[in-house]
């Protein structure tokens, strides 16, 4: 992985960006592909950017959604601590403890997710989890009126896990929040940006939509503006090399290259262009997954069923422990998933994506 990639990937998962408040976001696309690749919002805000090749036909959307889970205050008590409420599915059991920060009109506010400390439970309740209706975020108030009036936090505002990028002792592992899905806004930049100067054969939008993980809200609308041919939705994809996951589970591995989903719960890919991927890695020597999601879905559960159809499939990178504070990926997966996706891109002509059409 190329500095410039690790520099992308650092820039897009430090950045903070819930269901609903994904803008800065958006402006790091903006800025990586002004000059090259025009720029527009549909009225949600997801960013669209188009790169012409040598024909205007087909018109290949590469999605990735820019929201991360997160939570939104709900209210402020007299004593100054925050009740908040969930920003995309989140496991209560792994919030206790963790640093949140609250982004206020008068900047951020760092605080800590907190409950009744065990010294204080029953023999009976200590044996439990913990509800998010039970918890709460402690900034270190003295009461309402500075938690509001001093540190301006208000009902409505966005709540981001604090969790800094970070290579790890094995340096092909990184570490960071909001993966789900980074990883796939910044495959959608660095496809566009290396196929600036080649003459790929169709007409490709770059895509970063937004609240995906409050219903794939964004998708919609955006699939509205590009009217797309054809779908590659850039995802992460969930590792199942950890204690207590069986393979049946899942049998994705970190490590062991891209991820394609065959089946996930918003979507069944397109046949002929779920093979077409598996055809080109082993073509080009791509470690490659297949992998089933029963449960969740992607974008591609709103894209391909716009208008009258859009073949449609995703990808992903194995990524351990998404949907929580912090999430692993490999800098190797991650490199083999860009490569997949470039040569897809070269591949989906008009011919190609006829095909995918016909019965």
């Amino acid at each position: 992985m190329t500095k410039e990639t690790l520099d992308l990937l650092r820039e897009l998962t430090e950045v903070n960006g819930v269901p609903g408040f994904e803008s800065r976001v958006a402006a790091i696309v903006r800025e990586r592909l002004e000059g090259f690749a025009p720029c527009c919002t549909d009225n949600l805000g997801s960013i669209i950017a188009r790169l012409d090749g040598t024909s205007e036909r087909p018109r290949v959307m590469l999605a990735g959604h820019m929201d991360e889970i997160g939570f939104m205050v709900k209210l402020v008590t007299d004593d100054g601590f925050i009740k908040f409420a969930g920003l995309g599915g989140w496991w209560d059991q792994v919030l206790l403890a963790q640093r949140v920060v609250i982004e206020t009109s008068k900047g951020p506010v760092v605080g800590l997710i907190g409950s009744k400390p065990p010294h204080l439970l029953s023999d009976e309740d200590r044996g439990k989890v913990v509800k998010r209706k039970d918890m709460f975020i402690d900034v270190g108030a003295q009461d309402r009126a500075e938690a509001t009036e001093v540190f301006g936090i208000r009902p409505g505002d966005s709540i981001v896990p604090v969790s800094p990028f970070e290579v790890m002792a094995n340096e092909d592992r990184l570490l960071a929040k909001a993966w789900d899905d980074r990883v796939g806004v910044a495959l959608a930049i660095e496809t566009l940006q290396a196929l600036r100067d080649e003459d790929h054969p169709n007409t490709l939008f770059a895509v970063g939509t937004v609240q995906e993980e409050v219903g794939l809200r964004g998708a919609e609308t955006a699939a509205d503006v590009v009217q797309p041919d054809v779908a590659l939705v850039l995802e992460t994809g969930i590792a199942g090399d950890v204690p207590g996951i069986s393979d049946d589970e899942s049998s994705v591995k970190m490590g062991g290259g891209v991820t394609i989903y065959v089946l996930e719960g918003s979507a069944i890919p397109n046949l002929r262009l779920r093979d077409l991927a598996i055809d080109l890695c082993e073509q080009e020597g791509l470690d490659y997954q297949l992998t089933i999601l029963e449960r969740g879905g992607t974008d591609a559960g709103k894209i391909h069923l716009h208008d009258t159809g859009v073949p449609s499939l995703a990808i992903g990178i194995p990524t351990r422990h998404i949907h929580t504070h912090a999430g692993i990926i490999s800098a190797a997966d991650y490199d083999t998933t860009l490569k997949l996706v470039l040569a897809m891109c070269r591949a989906l002509d008009e011919s190609v994506v006829a095909e995918m059409r016909s019965c």
